[in-house]
Order: structure tokens, then C-alpha cells, then sequence
């Protein structure tokens, strides 16, 4: 199944469970976090259109509070961020998914890519609850996120990574 790009927002939630479907039927079977990360950004920024940057930031073993740039879609992205830095390092430090409508208002911003105007990152949480990553969603776009793209994203999220 090819979920087909729309924006139309009674439509989101029906797509978010459509993609999920999409992305839990193509990970069936496969361990590599490498190969599941990659195809959750890919299959996710292709079915949104407001999705100008789509991927994660892994923890990075060596230096257990800095994320360092993992499978993405999009312009070039930070190749490392500190934790509690910017909204990627928020969402790191806290725990807690971060759903900002305006970047430039958000205190710490970096601008990976200045055309980006909103955000939404989610803490990648593996089976034994440990942080491994965090999911982040750009827009060139203001307000493009809200709380029915939160809910699938955490819902994702779960179900690729905390299962898997």
C-alpha cells in the first residue's frame, strides 16, 4: 500500500494509521535499528507534504547526552546536538515529546536549515525504556504539527521501537 500526499487536516489522523500500517507491514521480521529508522523517516516523509526534514538523532553511545545525526530525509541536518540543546535536545533531556509552532520563539533554536519555521520531536524509547533517539519532523511551514500528529508519532514510536 502507497499512502498518497495530502495535507487536509480531517484526513491526518486516517493517514498516520494508514502509514503506520504501511511502515509496521514493511518492518515485520526486520531487527536492525539502522534499516527501521531509515524506513520510518523515508515512508513518513512521503506521505506528508508538510514534512520538510524528517529523521532522527541517536544517542550516541561514546557520549551518552549528544544525539549525532541517524537516517534521515532532507537538506543537510546538524550533525551533532547536546542534550537539553535546541528542541531535538529538549525533547532528548526531558523525555518529553516537543511540539513547537514557531522555532524562531523557541529559546535555544539551532537552525539546521533556517527555511524551517515548526517542529515536532519525539523521544525514541526502546524495550527496556531507555532513550536510543529522538524522531524529528521539520516544516517550512507554521503550526504545521499539533496534537494529532503528536499522538501518532509517540504512537509509532512505541510500536516500531519499544516493541521491536
Amino acid at each position: 500500500m502507497h499512502v498518497v500526499k495530502s495535507d487536509r487536516p480531517a484526513d491526518k489522523a486516517e493517514r498516520y494509521l494508514e502509514v503506520e500500517q504501511e511502515i509496521l507491514a514493511v518492518l515485520e521480521g526486520e531487527p536492525n535499528l539502522t534499516a527501521r529508522m531509515a524506513t520510518v523517516a523515508c515512508l513518513l516523509n512521503d506521505a506528508f507534504e508538510t514534512y520538510f526534514w524528517t529523521g532522527f538523532y541517536v544517542v550516541d553511545p561514546d557520549k551518552r547526552d549528544e544525539l549525532v545525526v541517524g537516517p534521515y530525509q532532507g537538506t543537510l541536518g546538524c550533525l551533532r546536538i547536546a542534550f537539553g540543546r535546541g528542541v531535538c535536545g529538549a525533547a532528548a533531556a526531558t523525555g518529553r515529546t516537543q511540539l513547537v509552532k514557531d522555532v524562531h520563539a523557541f529559546p535555544g533554536h539551532i537552525a539546521c536549515d533556517s527555511r524551517s519555521n515548526s517542529e515536532i520531536v519525539v523521544p525514541v524509547i526502546d524495550e527496556s525504556g531507555r532513550l536510543i533517539a529522538v524522531f524529528d519532523v521539520d516544516s517550512t511551514e507554521f503550526g504545521a504539527f499539533d496534537e494529532v500528529d503528536q499522538a501518532a508519532l509517540e504512537r509509532l514510536m512505541r510500536k516500531v521501537f519499544a516493541a521491536g
